[in-house]
């Protein structure tokens, strides 16, 4: 038992190390002093055999199989950690007010879902949610206006953590009338000729799909760029258009079409962002655990 008590505390201290990259924010968030946590690593290191992170000065950088101990740990840490908070829940109450910017796919169904489940439990705390594109998460978590973000893996932000939450595909969406609306899938190459609109290039998701066209050796004839996903699918309904975005924000269907695209097939990974070695208040806490639990639940969306 003292073992695994034990173990539990290195890891602990090694997530907390791998989240910030520096021993003094780590050691804060742990709330033990530097050696203290310095020793705890050095523990865990000799009793694997490995080195977790390299150490060059100020710096410290995770190792391949420090890498690899992340990926493993996390899901089951969190597991231990939703347990917990799920047994306490009942009998705390929580109070606060949290700050979460999320971009436009979430704020359709996946936000309003979590606030609600969430609000059932703790209706003492104030949601606040602001719907902000990708970069407007990253500068306002660097302003500390927002608490944490759902969204996608910023490009340069080292400052940043960001924790995956699933894989979600995009597809091709046209209208009933649209020449592709019978097909079961279309390959990528297919859609050179294909008038389409979509998002400007300063979004992450069009970044994403320039780099699948790139693969394709495509150039698509996008007509029309818009800077929210509403417009464009109502553009769809009213044109030859064509567009490529998540299923998650088509709210009725039933007058487009949804195809698979494949070689490639675009994909995308949302998930939680945060400051690195933020302190996080409980309320905070809790909210994310349900924001987790529900994609877990909905991994599809």
């Amino acid at each position: 038992m003292v073992s695994l008590v034990m173990e539990l505390r290195h890891l602990r201290y090694f997530q907390a190390l791998a989240a910030t990259l520096n021993f003094t924010r780590a050691a804060e968030k742990s709330h033990v002093t530097q050696s203290t946590l310095s020793h705890q690593i050095k523990q865990l290191e000799e009793e694997l055999g490995v080195a977790l992170f390299e150490r060059t000065g100020k710096k410290v950088i995770l190792t391949e199989a420090g890498e690899t101990l992340l990926e493993q740990v996390t899901p089951a840490m969190r597991m231990i950690d939703e347990a917990t908070w799920h047994i306490r829940e009942d009998a705390e109450v929580v109070k606060g007010t949290i700050r979460v910017g999320a971009t436009h796919s979430f704020n359709i169904r996946l936000v309003p879902d979590c606030v609600a489940a969430f609000l059932n439990r703790h209706p003492s705390i104030r949601v606040v949610v602001e719907e902000l594109s990708g970069n407007e998460i990253t500068e306002r978590l660097k302003q500390n206006k927002i608490d944490f973000g759902i969204s996608y893996r910023p490009r340069d932000h080292t400052d940043l953590h960001f924790e995956p939450l699933f894989n979600e595909e995009l597809k091709l969406v046209v209208g009933r009338n649209h020449p592709l609306a019978g097909r079961k899938k279309v390959r990528m190459v297919e859609l050179q000729m294909i008038r389409m609109t979509l998002l400007p290039q300063y979004f992450s998701t069009r970044q994403i799909l320039d780099e699948c066209f790139a693969a394709a050796r495509i150039e698509p004839q996008v007509v029309v760029e818009l800077n929210s996903v509403m417009p464009m699918i109502e553009l769809v309904r009213k044109t030859d258009l064509a567009t490529i975005v998540s299923e998650m924000v088509l709210t009725r269907a039933d007058d487009l079409r949804v195809i698979p695209i494949e070689d490639p097939t675009p994909m995308r990974t949302p998930g939680l962002l945060w400051v690195r070695g933020q302190p996080q208040s409980e309320a905070i806490r809790h909210f994310i655990t349900s924001v987790r639990r529900y994609s877990s639940a909905h991994p599809q969306m």
